[in-house]
C-alpha cells in the first residue's frame, strides 16, 4: 500500500485559527466519523491537529509563525493514511469538516519511501 500525507488548510484569524470554539465541537463529531472510518479499514497511519504557535527556520535565521498564505490560509492539521487508491483517498477529502470553511482545502501528497538498503 502507498501512503499519503493530507495537508488540511483554513484560512486564519489574527492570532489565531478562524473556527471558534464552538466551531469545533459541531465539528468534532464529522472528524471523529472520518478518521474513525479510515481507522476501522486498517488505513490509517498518524493524524493530528497543529498547534497555532510555530517557528519557522530559513537560509536568513529564526522567524515567529506560523507561515500563511497570502490570503491567511494556513496548514492546520494533517492524516497520513494508506491505501491502493489515490480515488479512495480523493472520497475520504471530498468528506473532510474543514471544507465548509471559506479558502479550505485538503491537499493529498503521496509520500515516497526512503530506501532501505
Amino acid at each position: 500500500m502507498k501512503e499519503y500525507l493530507l495537508l488540511f488548510r483554513n484560512a486564519s484569524a489574527e492570532n489565531s485559527y478562524l473556527a471558534t470554539s464552538q466551531d469545533m465541537a459541531e465539528d468534532m463529531p464529522k472528524w471523529q466519523s472520518l478518521i474513525g472510518n479510515i481507522a476501522m479499514q486498517g488505513k490509517l497511519v498518524h493524524t493530528a491537529p497543529i498547534e497555532y504557535a510555530a517557528t519557522i527556520i530559513t537560509n536568513k535565521g529564526v522567524e515567529a509563525g506560523p507561515h500563511k498564505e497570502t490570503n491567511s490560509v494556513l496548514v492546520s492539521g494533517f492524516l497520513i493514511c494508506k491505501t491502493n487508491s489515490l480515488e479512495e483517498v480523493q472520497a475520504w477529502s471530498k468528506t473532510c469538516p474543514i471544507l465548509k470553511y471559506p479558502n479550505s482545502s485538503v491537499e493529498i501528497r503521496p509520500l515516497i519511501p526512503f530506501p532501505t538498503n
